[in-house]
């Protein structure tokens, strides 16, 4: 049923965006309740607004910690305005009825993350905003609540849209998402007192984006997060659900080259399909397109430095999806942008989650992401013969892809280049030919190149393909019973072979 605001408590934090509400809150008759800094802030806009105090008949007290705890404001917000017996005790008394409650919550999760002491921090957790939050949704069938800033245009478009009025879906909505926050903040608090991290799995509170569909056209999907922190979008269409799945392929494996040179990575199905690094950002991009070109077309491509004009005229003649780069120089954005649904991002630094969680059977399976990356000090040379000192840099190289590459997973490369991989094959040995093919097929001589394995070799099959492809180091985390068949063949055909206790299976 449609509901017509008449009267609304406004408290918040945050003012921004605030003005366009009120203003049309005022517009339409509605009486305004306020507290604090904010009262100061709609008075300043000219407008009249009642102190919460006038209600209570207590001032703000113990250092702003109690403003809005009393029967006057929260009965004004729960009574049931169907309820005869509610009805009469709000007239006993003298209790004004709210319609809508526009609060949001002390900034907790940015004081922590700011260092601020522990004294500060308690002093962040809300209590009045809380309450006024789970009493307006409790009793949505009376009131609207407005629980974060994160609301306020989608809000003034809602009550401009109908006059200040609200039916009771609009608000049972806003209840649901009103929980969602209170849900979140509350973990928050619980995980600063557990000392753990940031909580991604309340996810349903952040912001959210309605997707096209899903990994299928058949499939529903949203996006909970806010993309805005992480990327500036420059150019092209929304991104998609598959788009977002390969763009966070993509920043796991570009994380891996922070200390590197000029690095460009393609990426197609959450695979590099190509990756190098190289002296000229043009450079690392030709030589990461070399490994597949056929596997880029439509691909997803990212690099860890600023794009120069000579590099986007290459990258220009490549149909991608998506080009992901902390920096674009002048004109570099006026070639790209030629193509108009090429979805161009600059990314910017944002602290990411350590964990990742998966939605399975009737429940939720949490791990630690895989941040582990071997250089040569963890690699133990397990052959007679060690791998040269350029080996041992291919061996980083090819590792850093493989722990980014579906199992079962073998990369083939040399230094600083990706020759090919065969991903997600039920066999090692089928991989391994699967890589050796397609590096044959890009005309890549593999001889000289390094072969890196997700896990260990339980047979000596691998590197007895690998001796015959031209291959001569070789990595793995060694752990097999029969690790002793696979070394020694590698040291009876001049094979180097190090091992470094970690495995790196991704699914």
């Amino acid at each position: 049923m449609s509901k017509k605001i008449q009267s609304a408590l406004i408290s918040v934090y945050y003012k921004d965006g605030l003005e366009p509400i009120v203003r049309l809150l005022h517009e339409n008759g509605v009486n305004l309740y306020s507290t604090g800094g904010t009262q100061t802030f709609i008075e300043e806009m000219g407008i009249p607004v009642t102190a919460v105090e006038s209600l209570t008949g207590y001032p703000s007290i113990f250092g702003g910690r109690v403003k809005t705890l009393h029967p006057a404001v929260f009965g004004g917000i729960l009574y049931r305005r169907d309820h005869e017996g509610d009805i009469a005790q709000a007239a006993e008394y003298n209790i004004p009825a709210l319609d809508m409650v526009v609060v949001d919550l002390y900034p907790f999760e940015e004081t922590v993350a700011s260092g601020a002491s522990e004294e500060d921090i308690i002093e962040k957790i809300d209590i009045g905003g809380i309450s006024l939050i789970r009493a307006a949704a409790k009793n949505f069938k009376d009131t609207l609540i407005v629980s974060t800033r994160n609301q306020y245009a989608d809000v003034l478009a809602l009550l401009t849209e109908k006059g200040c009025a609200t039916d009771l879906e609009d608000r049972r909505t806003y209840a649901q998402q009103a929980f969602g926050t209170s849900s979140h903040y509350d973990t928050a608090i619980n995980n600063y007192f557990l000392g753990t991290g940031e909580d991604i799995y309340n996810f349903r509170s952040l912001p959210s984006q309605t997707l096209r569909y899903g990994e299928n056209p058949h499939q529903k999907a949203t996006y909970y997060g806010d993309l805005d922190a992480m990327f500036d979008k420059l150019h092209g269409k929304e991104l998609s659900y598959n788009n977002l799945v390969d763009v966070d392929a993509c920043v796991g494996l570009i994380d891996e080259f922070t200390e590197a040179g000029p690095t460009f990575a393609i990426i197609k199905h959450t695979n590099a399909c190509g990756i190098a690094t190289a002296a000229t950002a043009q450079q690392a991009y030709l030589n990461a397109l070399a490994c597949d070109p056929v596997s880029a077309f439509g691909g997803v491509v990212i690099t860890n430095t600023k794009v120069d004009v000579a590099t986007a005229e290459e990258l220009n003649k490549l149909f991608m999806e998506i080009l992901i780069a902390p920096g674009y120089e002048d004109g570099a954005l006026e070639v790209l942008q030629s193509k108009k649904n090429r979805i161009l991002l600059q990314r910017k630094p944002t602290a990411l989650p350590g964990e990742m969680f998966k939605t399975i059977l009737n429940g939720v399976l949490v791990q630690d992401k895989d941040l582990a990356t071997e250089t040569a000090a963890q690699m133990t040379t397990v052959t007679e013969k060690a791998p040269s000192e350029d080996e041992l840099r291919a061996l980083e190289f090819a590792l850093k892809v493989c722990k980014h590459t579906k199992s079962n997973t073998i990369v083939l490369a040399k230094e600083d280049q990706l020759l090919a991989s065969g991903t997600g094959q039920t066999s090692r040995v089928d991989a391994l030919r699967q890589a050796i093919e397609k590096a044959k097929a890009f005309g890549f001589d593999l001889n000289g190149s390094v072969m890196a394995s997700d896990a260990f070799f339980p047979f000596p099959d691998c590197v007895e393909i690998a001796k015959e492809a031209g291959i001569t180091a070789v990595v793995q985390p060694g752990g097999s019973i029969r690790d002793k068949d696979s070394i020694d063949y590698c040291n009876a055909n001049g094979v180097a072979m190090v091992t470094t206790g970690v495995r790196h299976f991704k699914h």
